[in-house]
């Protein structure tokens, strides 16, 4: 699975996570999310599509630390 179509957006959740983060997509097709927690004070990478190259996953955490902004 290539990124030649990633399409990223940004996303807040304040009502069951408290956060914000990035979905990507991929020809309209959720590949993954990577969300920042809040509460937590985590990070966490959620895969809906498999497989996922290891180049794809650099691709989108680059864009998620680009996008959202530090704690």
């Amino acid at each position: 699975m290539s990124g030649k179509n990633l399409k990223a957006l940004i996303i807040s959740d304040d009502v069951i996570r408290n956060g914000i983060g990035v979905e990507f997509y991929i020809d309209d097709k959720l590949i993954v999310e990577i969300f920042r927690d809040d509460n937590e004070h985590t990070k966490m990478l959620s895969v809906f599509e498999q497989p996922v190259s290891l180049e794809l996953i650099e691709e989108c955490i680059t864009l998620f630390k680009e996008l959202v902004p530090i704690y």
